[in-house]
């Protein structure tokens, strides 16, 4: 889908905080309400928006522990990587995965409430999926930035 420079503006508005209201994003864009809510529909029907969340602020929160773990398989092959992609995303501790290239196979944004959990997870789920050769673990010590803003060109 090709987006015009309005686009753009209502895609960032909505990135900041999904729930401002239309009366509101209208006169920040100097529309009326009914091309706003067309299209929100239109951008919602495509796919650019793919659901709406709640962004939690960790620090209020008991699982409070990120970890990045990369992960390498015994196999590359299209049947192993799909296995693991699948196994992974029934995983609640694994909240990011991503299929790199270069040295590891996955990277994985892994969120647990302290490093007894860590470890139990480590061990007790993610090495115990079938072509799991080799896992790294890099513990996150401070957040200094997060965001779920997308740049959009």
């Amino acid at each position: 889908m090709k987006l015009d420079d309005t686009d753009k503006k209502l895609l960032a508005i909505l990135q900041e905080d999904s729930k401002t209201n239309i009366k509101e994003v209208a006169s920040q864009l100097n529309l009326t309400k009914t091309p706003i809510y067309e299209r929100i529909k239109r951008y919602d029907q495509e796919g650019i928006i793919k659901k709406y969340v709640g962004v939690l602020d960790t620090t209020k929160l008991d699982t409070a522990m990120v970890v990045f773990c990369s992960v390498s398989l015994e196999s590359q092959k299209l049947d192993a990587l799909e296995s693991f992609d699948k196994a992974i995303a029934n995983i609640p501790e694994v909240v990011e995965c991503y299929l790199m290239g270069g040295a590891n196979d996955f990277l994985l944004k892994v969120v647990v409430k302290d490093l007894q959990a860590y470890h139990t997870f480590s061990s007790g789920k993610l090495a115990a999926l079938p072509n799991v050769s080799q896992i790294k673990s890099t513990f996150v010590l401070n957040e200094v930035k997060r965001s779920t803003v997308i740049p959009i060109f």
